[in-house]
């Protein structure tokens, strides 16, 4: 499965790091990639509670950051 990550700056000054193909799986960070980090992090241990539940099956992990502007 593809994953995106997804950061950008909010205008208080934090960054937001999210994968919106998992619902939830969103952190911030004060720089983006701290943010980046933690979204990882999250979307990984969301990926191994539904493999250990059973609300998914093994499969390949593609995580993608946005190319650079």
């Amino acid at each position: 499965m593809h994953y995106i990550l997804e950061c950008e700056r909010e205008e208080d000054g934090r960054w937001l790091a999210e994968v919106p193909q998992l619902p939830g799986v969103l952190a911030y960070g004060a720089s983006s990639s701290e943010a980046m980090a933690r979204a990882e992090v999250l979307a990984l241990r969301v990926m191994a509670e539904r493999l250990e539940h059973g609300e998914a099956k093994p499969t390949e992990i593609i995580l993608s950051l946005p190319a650079a502007a």
